[in-house]
């Protein structure tokens, strides 16, 4: 190993110099040459692109990748240079037990075929989304870390070498100062007792300081300018990374949008498929022979027929004189859970629209009409017909 010990003292003294005077400016106790405006701003902007692109990649890294684990597997990958082993997506994981469990339970069971529809279907996007994964990660987000792990780094490099030939230029600046301030006080010390075999000497002394103080400064000076063309060049290209970066991320919108449209597509064509099946679990005997109550009220048809006329309502009954409906509170037990059905809509302010498919909560209420019970969705309440309902629970 090639050490040498003047360079090593030589690069300490630079150091410790450069430390100083950093220090000295920090308390307010050395002039610091600034940068111009422009440059100021570039740095700026160089500083804010940076911080904010940082904060977009790792966020967009969580949204493609949640499970931390595998980002930092994926990140030793990456730095040894090896291959990241294929995945398999959630999705294609469902699908897949999904379709076991059908061939335990018996393909031919109404149960069993629908889970291999399902499956299918679960298998279908959980390649949509490998696929946008993979091209999110090759069009927005290696284009991001090139810049941070590339880009950024070179102009880290050359703005500390800039903020180092800065310091070199204030160091060169205040020893000139030095050495100009000693150089007047030897004259003015001289002119008030001439001492020509003492003064003479030593104002040669401080005048070749002062001039090779002064030629440190116009070298110092040199480095420092072009030093700073230098950065203003790189922190200028930052514009063209906005470009760039702008277009990376029309790229990552639209694989988006594949994505999303994939997904809606798949689980329309689903939709279809299901409909198509029997639907057996309305006809099963826990739900199909549940009745209402003490009333002996059943659920009403299975879905799919057409929907049965509307229940008339006693007008003479005890319901109309004395039933309010803001004042009647559901019972402390007898509760039940109902689906709707068919869409209804509502004759007038006491009964309660309903539409196909959805659950509400369902109950009796004294002295209504036995064909009625007291439904609630949310904070509306209303009368609703038990032929449009099917009791769960």
């Amino acid at each position: 190993m090639d050490f040498n010990v003047k360079k090593l003292a030589s690069d300490a003294g630079v150091f410790f110099n450069r430390a100083v005077q950093f220090t000295e400016e920090k308390l307010g106790q050395a002039e610091k040459t600034e940068l111009d405006a422009h440059l100021e701003n570039l740095i700026a902007r160089a500083d804010c692109t940076k911080n904010w692109t940082e904060k977009i990649f790792r966020q967009t890294e969580i949204l493609l990748q949640p499970n931390p684990s595998a980002r930092i597997e994926e990140f030793f990958y990456e730095k040894l240079d090896k291959k990241i082993p294929l995945r398999t997506t959630n999705g294609e994981l469902l699908g897949q037990y999904m379709l076991d469990a059908a061939r335990d339970f018996g393909p031919g069971t109404p149960y069993g075929s629908t889970l291999i529809i399902v499956g299918d279907y679960q298998r279908r996007l959980g390649g949509a989304e490998r696929e946008f994964l993979q091209t999110s990660a090759i069009n927005f987000l290696t284009p991001l870390r090139n810049f941070l792990e590339g880009d950024w780094r070179t102009i880290s490099k050359e703005k500390r070498l800039l903020e180092n030939r800065r310091l070199d230029l204030d160091v060169c600046k205040a020893r000139l100062k030095k050495a100009k301030l000693a150089e007047a006080k030897a004259a003015v010390s001289y002119s008030a007792a001439p001492d020509f075999q003492e003064t003479r000497p030593r104002n040669y002394v401080l005048s070749a300081s002062a001039s090779a103080a002064e030629h440190e400064l116009r070298v110092a000076q040199t480095e420092f300018d072009r030093q700073a063309e230098v950065t203003r060049l790189l922190l200028e290209g930052i514009s063209s990374t906005h470009v760039n970066h702008l277009r990376c991320l029309h790229e990552f919108v639209e694989a988006q949008a594949v994505y999303y449209a994939q997904c809606h597509k798949h689980m329309q064509d689903l939709q279809k498929e299901l409909r198509r099946v029997p639907n057996a679990f309305t006809m099963s005997p826990s739900t199909s022979a549940v009745s209402a109550g003490p009333s002996g009220l059943s659920s009403g048809p299975p879905a799919g027929a057409s929907p049965p006329p509307r229940p008339p309502v006693s007008p003479s009954g005890l319901e109309r004189s004395t039933l309010k409906i803001e004042e009647v509170q559901p019972p402390a037990t007898g509760t039940r859970k109902a689906k709707v059905l068919y869409d209804y809509d509502a004759h007038d302010t006491s009964e309660l629209s309903l539409m196909a498919d959805e659950l509400i909560t369902v109950y009796t209420v004294p002295g209504m009409d036995p064909d009625w019970l007291m439904g609630e969705r949310g904070n509306k309440k209303g009368k609703v017909p038990v032929t449009y309902l099917e009791l769960l629970s």
